[in-house]
């Protein structure tokens, strides 16, 4: 298996998990987003709470140039560490959150 389809299949199943944990809230719908072509992807909340409109990302991943880059992370788990949990090495991920000159005091790529 190539490295693209690996990572594809890697982050799909890392949201796949996290989507069926996050929110046990019966108003609120967490939504996975794949953009598969693009190689973009979403964990998005949707919905209304308490006569509020919930929506917001709070994962998001790509894939650019043979890295995962960690776009967004509002949950309270080390995504980074899951990714290399499962298989990506930590020179390819990049904590895209963090600026460039931060990045290069992780044990992570830097860009």
């Amino acid at each position: 298996m190539d490295k693209l389809k690996k990572y594809q299949q890697i982050i799909q199943q890392l949201l796949q998990e996290y989507a069926a944990i996050s929110n046990q809230d019966p108003e609120i719908e967490t939504q996975l987003i794949f953009d598969t072509e693009h190689h973009h992807y979403q964990l998005v909340n949707v919905g209304w709470k308490n006569d509020r409109r919930v929506y917001g990302c709070f994962l998001h991943l790509d894939i650019k140039d043979g890295k995962v880059w960690l776009q967004h992370n509002g949950t309270e788990n080390e995504v980074g560490e899951d990714l290399a949990n499962l298989g990506i090495p930590k020179q390819d991920i990049v904590i895209g959150f963090h600026s460039p000159f931060k990045r290069q005091f992780t044990d992570y790529a830097v860009g």
